[in-house]
């Protein structure tokens, strides 16, 4: 007669400690305290699914009672004792799941129970599964009875979720938290199970069903079963991550590539072949971050052994890891994340995830942009130009035929000359010419001018800037560049203009109040370069705004083309005084104006 099949997670259960996989340590302490005699009258296992809680608790019922134990401390399997238990017919070990039985009558049955003594052996052993399922009322009826049961007696308490269980009842237990099973060891124990079954399994393919098995050893075995069912005994690497439905890492491996490259088209055709393959852009997105993570871990050695898996892969992940700096991974592990939690509310999954992959390649490509976050990388740090030879942020460039020599003065072209942008954060594309671009009459530029006090400058900045209008120069007369300003000013003059620009815009309140608490501070007392100190990023993001608008005014005030600013990130955590309660309410109602309706319809007031 034909053998009934019996799935591996039941044919391979351990029945000794020796053969409990992954909890050495734990198994060491039960065996001595079998063989030292030293037994509690209560034990609770705790542990994630599939770690072995129940397992243990049937082989050290089995052991305590055991007429002829190993020098292990294994039971024998052979003495009346072990073959009664092995044929589910043992009268002293008495299993109980609380999941269905968590009644007060259910405890009161055993209760009742435990009034009887063992016909054979030394002891009687209750094991109570899920014993977390019970209820309140079940957990006071059985204190009494767990605290002080009988000599003969001895509970064991199996739970995967230990904070659901009382103080009461763990103080009379002896806890044992067991580990999850590591991925070298479940991989190890497959290739014994397979070997036993005479299927042939690749040692890339078990690492696999062990990754995805989570730590728990009962799911890494039924994960076996069912790839060796669907690839017919013959388990390759290619079976599995077909059978599994999980996205191969050589995806992640050229995306990471694409990454070091800068390469945007690469990252998105790699995307595009996983969405072909039909996998879910969320767990794309998530597969991503765990790859970066496992990267970033590898390529230090005092972190390596965070790393779950076995001992090449380990030395792979470290040789790619160590390719990028560490801030490379710190930035691209907080674009996942922020990624991930945008990506139940975005409109367009596809689109969240494409912008995702280019933020990752502009972390080391040639024209990197900054988030404004102030964690991220940041930009290349841009030197300020020299007087003699100024940078020049040009629409247009006519041909260096038409160029008249540089050697001694600034670059002649259709439009004038200004100094690069320094604001750390700010998007190059978001620089604008200077107000002297905007007018290159020769009188407005004149250095030699009296130049206006910045207090004495009473209409608004925006109606300064709109009479500041480009006059077309005649036809017939030769183009000329215009002059570059570099007019010495003092930090107060520049303060006042910050705080003037604050001033008359009154309704944008988080604007106003970002730039009272963080007044730019000289970098040294001979630079132009201004540092910008704020508390978040999203007031990186409001300023980055501004900057554009305001540095033109700043520049055409003081007559200074050079004045950079550069946005910082405070390490310092936000002071709780930064917003009162009416400066918050009047942000909500400017940013969402129905909240003023709301407000007056329900009457509300602070």
């Amino acid at each position: 007669m034909e053998e009934k099949y019996i799935v591996s997670a039941r044919k391979y259960r351990p029945s000794t400690f020796s053969s409990v996989v992954g909890q050495k340590a734990l198994t060491a302490t039960l065996r001595n305290a079998i063989a030292t005699d030293r037994l509690a009258h209560a034990y609770l296992f705790c542990g994630s699914r599939g770690v072995g809680k129940t397992s243990c608790a049937r082989i050290f019922a089995k052991s305590i009672n055991c007429a002829n134990p190993t020098p292990e401390g294994d039971p024998c399997n052979e003495c009346p004792s072990c073959r009664a238990f092995n044929e589910n017919r043992s009268l002293n070990i008495i299993e109980l799941d609380a999941a269905s039985n968590n009644g007060v009558e259910d405890i009161r049955s055993l209760t009742d129970q435990v009034q009887i003594p063992p016909t054979e052996g030394k002891y009687r052993v209750f094991i109570i599964d899920e014993v977390h399922m019970l209820s309140s009322a079940a957990f006071n009826a059985f204190l009494k009875t767990l605290e002080e049961p009988p000599s003969y007696v001895i509970f064991i308490l199996a739970t995967t979720e230990k904070h659901k269980i009382i103080p009461t009842i763990l103080s009379r237990c002896q806890i044992y938290d067991f580990a999850r099973i590591t991925v070298g060891d479940i991989t190890d124990h497959l290739a014994y199970v397979a070997e036993s079954e005479g299927i042939k399994a690749e040692r890339p393919a078990l690492g696999v069903i062990a990754r995805k098995a989570d730590g728990a050893m009962r799911d890494a075995l039924s994960i076996f079963d069912q790839v060796a069912a669907s690839s017919r005994g013959d388990i390759t690497y290619r079976s599995a991550i077909e059978a599994l439905n999980v996205l191969d890492e050589r995806y992640y491996s050229r995306l990471f590539d694409a990454f070091r490259a800068g390469d945007v088209p690469a990252a998105l055709l790699v995307y595009k072949e996983v969405r072909d393959r039909g996998f879910d852009s969320l767990f794309f997105v998530n597969g991503l971050a765990s790859y970066l993570r496992d990267l970033m871990v590898a390529r230090d050695p005092k972190t390596i052994n965070l790393l779950d898996t076995d001992d090449e892969t380990r030395a792979a992940m470290a040789a790619q890891g160590a390719l990028l700096d560490p801030e490379f991974f710190y930035s691209a592990m907080s674009l996942c994340n922020e990624a991930d939690l945008a990506y139940r509310t975005a409109s367009s999954k596809t689109f969240l995830v494409e912008l995702l992959l280019i933020r990752l390649c502009q972390l080391t490509g040639p024209s990197p942009i900054s988030d404004g976050s102030g964690e991220g990388r940041a930009l290349k740090k841009i030197e300020p130009a020299s007087p003699s030879a100024p940078q020049s942020s040009q629409i247009s460039q006519p041909s260096q035929s038409s160029q008249p020599s540089q050697s001694s003065q600034p670059s002649q072209s259709s439009h004038p000359s200004q100094p690069p942008l320094g604001a750390r954060g700010v998007s190059r594309a978001k620089e604008q010419p200077s107000p002297q671009a905007l007018n290159p009459k020769p009188s407005t530029l004149n250095p030699s001018s009296p130049r206006r006090s910045p207090l004495s400058h009473t209409p608004s900045m925006r109606a300064a800037l709109a009479d500041r209008k480009p006059e077309a120069s005649s036809s017939d007369a030769p183009s000329e560049a215009p002059k570059v300003n570099r007019q010495p000013f003092t930090d107060d003059d520049l303060l006042s203009l910050w705080a003037r620009y604050a001033a008359e815009r009154p309704t944008q309140h988080l604007l106003a109040n970002t730039m009272r608490q963080s007044p730019p501070a000289r970098q040294s007392p001979a630079s132009e370069l201004f540092t910008i100190t704020v508390e978040n990023q999203g007031q990186v993001e409001l300023l980055n705004a501004e900057l554009p608008e305001l540095l033109r005014l700043i520049r055409s005030e003081l007559r200074n083309d050079y004045v950079e600013f550069r946005l910082n990130v405070s390490d310092k955590a936000l002071a709780p005084t930064a917003w009162n309660d009416r400066d918050l309410l009047a942000h909500m109602v400017e940013t969402h104006p129905q909240t003023a309706d709301f407000i007056r319809a329900l009457k509300l007031s602070l």
